[in-house]
């Protein structure tokens, strides 16, 4: 997608996103096993990101949920980092994304959509590129 001025936006994987009941078993197992570091932790508590101290694999966040898991909804999901959410969400439900009802709390800076298997997946609006493997608000 252009920016005015013909500039290109850039899209990529920023976080992929595990939902889990065994938050701190799960949290000190992704870290340990991928060797990443705490680079956020929402204060309140059930949500972090891992980063990759070297700066080039994917954060991975967990996001914890307050019962085991039932039923066929995934809880991986891929968070999409982007400097133009308004124009990546119009473009990837014009390729057959559609909008997810998702309960939004004030100033959320993500947009959930569903692919066309029905996997969530977020959009989450970035102000610049350098900040792609830094942590976005997103306290969820």
């Amino acid at each position: 997608m252009s920016a005015p001025g013909g500039a290109q936006h850039h899209v990529a994987i920023g976080s992929i996103v595990i939902r889990c009941f065994e938050f701190d078993r799960m949290r000190e197992f992704w870290r340990a096993a991928l060797r990443y570091d705490v680079v956020h932790a929402d204060p309140n508590g059930g949500f972090v990101i891992l980063g990759d101290p070297r700066g080039k694999g994917p954060n991975v966040s967990l996001d914890q949920t307050p019962a085991p898991r039932i039923g066929k909804r995934s809880w991986l999901h891929l968070d999409l980092y982007t400097t133009d959410q308004h124009g990546e969400v119009e473009r990837l439900v014009a390729l057959g994304a559609r909008r997810y009802p998702w309960r939004y709390r004030p100033n959320a800076d993500y947009v959930v959509l569903e692919d066309p298997d029905r996997n969530l997946f977020c959009v989450v609006e970035m102000p610049d590129p350098a900040h792609y493997h830094k942590p976005a608000d997103t306290t969820r």
